[in-house]
């Protein structure tokens, strides 16, 4: 019966090490759940803003948004983004040094490759959307690109990010026929679905290390 066990036991760590060569398992369920916070945050202010401005004109054309709103929407999107990045990091590196596995490898190059490869794709796609004054289709072009970055990415991390990718991307889709309510699902997406993977990333991996 020890033989048996020793055996079992040999063969998870075996498992463990060809799954920590081939996949970077240093993401932090914390960092979802930071980038979540700071969506909501950036929605909540974006939507102040809004309502804001449409109060003082008493205009309910979502089309029409001038060019101080614009860019005042864009630099809160730079600022939540930038604030997401410094927090996966931050958590990320953490992970790492607590579980003595390297931050930047091979493997977490792989991964950041293929996320970038979807994610910079969408991004000129959405510049060209606002070159064009096309803002309805920000929110759902946003969410569709991100959840092809995490699906394209999932193949080198845990496997859990392709579930958050592809409802991403349903509820981008989604959103292409509701085009008038963006904030809101951009909201739900970035903000909701982050907290809730995060909450749920924690619970499995995470707390169980701790």
């Amino acid at each position: 019966m020890n033989s048996e066990n020793a055996s079992l036991e040999a063969l998870q760590d075996i498992k463990r090490i060809m799954e920590r060569s081939s996949r970077f398992i240093s993401l932090s369920g914390l960092s979802g759940l930071a980038a979540g916070v700071w969506a909501l945050i950036g929605a909540y202010f974006a939507h102040n803003w809004i309502e804001e401005y449409y109060h003082e004109l008493n205009l309910r054309i979502f089309d029409e948004v001038p060019g101080n709103l614009k860019w005042r929407l864009v630099m809160l999107a730079g600022v939540v983004l930038l604030l997401a990045l410094l927090s996966a990091i931050y958590f990320t590196w953490k992970k790492a040094k607590k579980s003595s596995l390297p931050v930047w490898d091979a493997t977490s190059r792989k991964l950041l490759i293929n996320l970038l490869i979807p994610l910079g794709t969408g991004g000129f796609f959405v510049t060209g959307l606002l070159y064009h004054n096309e803002w309805r289709f920000v929110a759902p072009a946003c969410l569709v690109f991100y959840g092809l970055a995490l699906v394209n990415a999932s193949k080198y991390t845990l496997t859990d990010i392709r579930y958050l990718g592809i409802l991403e991307v349903l509820l981008g889709l989604a959103n292409m026929y509701s085009a008038e309510n963006g904030l809101y699902f951009w909201a739900l997406g970035f903000g909701v679905l982050h907290i809730v993977y995060g909450l749920i990333m924690w619970w499995k991996y995470d707390r169980v290390e701790s």
